[in-house]
């Protein structure tokens, strides 16, 4: 199989360290506005594993969508992995299309509140851009699997596993998600992408119910206190934007579907202050500059005052999970399960040199090319993980490394081992 790489941050450096040790891999064209950064990523790879054939290393502007389909078609790529933030996912998307590739990325295109009742009702939903082009990806005989990181991506996984095997009927499907990491010298150090996290954070969260459909809450709504395995114990978790609230009602049959995320009371604040700011802002300003005025997006400015997440895998301690909660009834009997993953920031680092976040990323997107290259996983359109069949995917996720685990909330069984 041979990729394009769009994207040689934290993520798209994870991808390439993982791929590297994965035969399925034919060779991987790893692109970035920065060609500094998509050089150190192949080099990176070349020095700790030996492969001085399969990574190459191009420059390449993710918005522009013409230059990607060139590269596409050049290059002869099988498909297009997006490690960029999802300002870039249509671009890359149409260019996918039009050079006849698959696609495969790990957030969904942009959405947009509702003009008059944001918090009641949704506007443009998160991927109905993508949706939108369903019946030409279909007509191509091409996938474009959306939302294939950890989450979306395995917690969708996680949830088509509960419908299929362990429930009857399921009552609720809630993606949890928290973690107890600390990063050494910093008293605010996002762990991901602090664009994409104000992005998912500061938006309306979406919530599904079978009989009502998509609807929204406020930021922050419905508190809830859920304990984490692996050591990790309670974390306060909040309702926050995010595709797999999108895409689980798709193919997979429950009463309501939420996603909560462990930020914590002092995260929320910050988060609170930079919207009370306006520093939240994607539309640009005007700011006096040596050279004169220069337009500048406040978001950004605050993405460039904070550390680069990939750099502080050294300073971090603790461990991150994703995953999936699940109650429904089995044999007539009720049953309530929670499906999850964790990494231990020290493992990660030693054995990738990749901070947990990012590697927990970054395996679930290669887990998934290795499944398409060796046909275990097919189909064509717009597909979610929960479209395709679980099995595959968690069995090779397991020989991986990265073992999940299940955890029965009813007897509260002893957690699975992980990494």
């Amino acid at each position: 199989m041979r990729v394009l790489l769009m994207g040689a941050g934290g993520v798209g450096t994870a991808v390439t360290r993982i791929a590297a040790r994965r035969e399925f891999l034919t060779h991987m064209v790893v692109a970035d506005y920065d060609l500094g950064r998509a050089e150190a990523a192949v080099a990176a790879v070349g020095k700790e594993d030996g492969q001085d054939g399969r990574f190459s290393a191009v420059r390449l502007d993710a918005s522009d969508q013409e230059a990607v389909r060139r590269v596409l078609t050049e290059q002869s790529c099988d498909v297009l992995l997006n490690a960029t933030d999802p300002r870039f996912v249509m671009p890359l998307f149409q260019a996918a299309l039009e050079a006849g590739t698959h696609y495969l990325d790990m957030a969904m295109s942009l959405s947009a509140p509702h003009t008059a009742r944001p918090y009641e009702e949704c506007g443009v939903k998160l991927g109905d851009e993508q949706f939108a082009l369903a019946r030409r990806w279909e007509q191509a005989d091409r996938m474009a699997l959306v939302g294939m990181g950890v989450e979306p991506g395995l917690s969708d996984v996680f949830a088509r596993y509960a419908a299929d095997e362990l429930f009857d009927e399921i009552e609720e499907i809630g993606v949890r998600d928290g973690a107890d990491l600390t990063v050494e010298g910093y008293d605010f150090a996002p762990s991901f992408s602090i664009w994409t996290t104000i992005e998912e954070c500061l938006n309306p969260p979406v919530v599904y119910e079978k009989d009502r459909g998509w609807f929204t809450t406020a930021p922050f709504s419905e508190p809830e206190v859920f304990d984490f395995p692996g050591g990790i114990g309670p974390v306060e978790c909040v309702n926050v934007e995010h595709e797999e609230v999108l895409l689980i009602p798709r193919w997979v049959d429950a009463r309501r579907v939420t996603f909560k995320y462990g930020l914590g009371e002092d995260f929320i604040a910050r988060l609170k202050t930079l919207h009370e700011l306006g520093l939240d802002s994607t539309a640009k300003v005007t700011v006096p500059g040596e050279d004169g005025p220069v337009r500048v997006s406040p978001r950004d400015v605050v993405a460039a005052c904070l550390p680069d997440p990939a750099t502080l895998g050294d300073r971090m301690t603790g461990k991150t999970c994703a995953g999936t909660w699940v109650k429904g009834t089995k044999d007539g009997s009720p049953r309530e399960v929670y499906l999850y993953h964790v990494v231990d920031n020290e493992w990660s680092m030693r054995e990738y040199g990749s901070q947990a976040v990012v590697w927990q990323t970054a395996v679930n997107p290669v887990v998934a090319l290795e499944l398409l290259a060796t046909g275990a996983w097919q189909g064509s359109g717009v597909l979610g993980p929960e479209a395709l069949p679980p099995r595959p995917f968690l069995d090779l996720l397991t020989r991986y490394g990265s073992p999940w685990g299940l955890r029965d909330q009813g007897r509260r069984q002893p957690d699975a081992g992980t990494p």
